[in-house]
């Protein structure tokens, strides 16, 4: 009879992704909004983001093999994903050395010092942009177009300026703004893919973009096309608010955690000192998915509360 069952500790439930199909699927998401707003933004934006992805690669690599002396984890793909999602964050101008200093702070000091994938506890790429926008303000709000400097819609709209764009430019991403963030309509087609291929749940993304867009027009700062299409709502949303690492594994926590971040992001960009408040408001909400994750967590089958018989 004992021949007849195996036991074996969990989990007994494996998802057909490993970590490498997860950051390869999210890298094949990400490439086609990059190739087009580098079209319309500067091929500049070609080298930042291979500078991101060499320096945030070699970083890592550089970190476990002559630092902590353990096996690398280059291979899993997770490094090339956050250097890629930095060059996103990031004007095409930006000088290199911030761009690598930026890496380098998102991979040591936001991902290794916790101790590496699924032990960081806020996205290393956001908090790597808001250590930059802290360090060079100057350089992280300054944008071009073709070559031409200009203020992006946001910034103009929290200026008190009237910003005109086509319906078609706010699709395709002709307009300033940092490289990935621009080309809406790519970005959404990759969301669509990373939720076909159950890479992310539907939940964060839509919930977050329908919260900061309603709360946003509700609050006076603009209507809700434009609260969607520009500035870095879209590719939040998607791409940075989804880690697994950083988001609630329940349900029910990721719409109070979506609703908490379209929430701080109209907040932000309303009254806030900066004109985009994404990452700010997923920074903010990943350091409380600890104690979302503890008030919706699932009751364990036969367990009893404390001081209960």
């Amino acid at each position: 009879m004992s021949d007849k069952f195996i036991v074996s500790t969990s989990p007994h439930v494996h998802s057909k992704f490993s970590t490498r199909g997860i950051m390869g699927a999210v890298l094949l998401a990400l490439a086609p909004a990059g190739i087009t707003s580098a079209y319309f933004i500067g091929y500049r934006s070609f080298a930042v983001m291979a500078v991101c992805v060499a320096a945030c690669v070699l970083s890592e690599w550089v970190w476990q093999k002559y630092i902590m002396k353990t096996k690398s984890t280059i291979s899993d793909l997770s490094a090339a994903v956050t250097g890629l999602l930095i060059a996103y964050n990031l004007p095409p101008d930006i000088p290199f050395y911030m761009a690598v200093c930026g890496c380098v702070f998102a991979i040591i000091v936001v991902k290794q010092f916790y101790g590496g994938i699924r032990c960081n506890i806020v996205n290393p790429a956001l908090a790597a942009r808001a250590m930059m926008l802290i360090s060079w303000p100057t350089a992280m709000t300054t944008w071009t177009l073709q070559g031409m400097s200009g203020a992006t819609p946001l910034a103009a709209m929290k200026a008190g300026q009237a910003v005109k764009i086509s319906c078609w430019d706010l699709l395709v991403g002709n307009m300033g703004g940092c490289i990935g963030e621009t080309c809406s309509v790519l970005l959404i087609l990759g969301g669509l893919y990373l939720i076909w291929e159950e890479v992310i749940s539907w939940r964060i993304p839509v919930i977050y973009i329908a919260t900061a867009a309603i709360l946003g027009q509700l609050f006076g700062h603009g209507s809700a096309v434009y609260e969607i299409f520009t500035g870095g709502l879209l590719l939040g949303a998607i791409f940075m608010a989804t880690d697994y690492t950083t988001s609630p594994m329940t349900p029910k926590g990721q719409i109070i955690y979506a609703f908490g971040c379209g929430l701080l992001t109209a907040l932000i960009r309303t009254w806030g000192g900066y004109p985009e408040g994404v990452s700010f408001s997923i920074l903010i909400m990943n350091i409380a998915v600890p104690l979302i994750d503890q008030y919706t967590a699932p009751k364990i089958f036969g367990a009893v509360k404390k001081g209960g018989k």
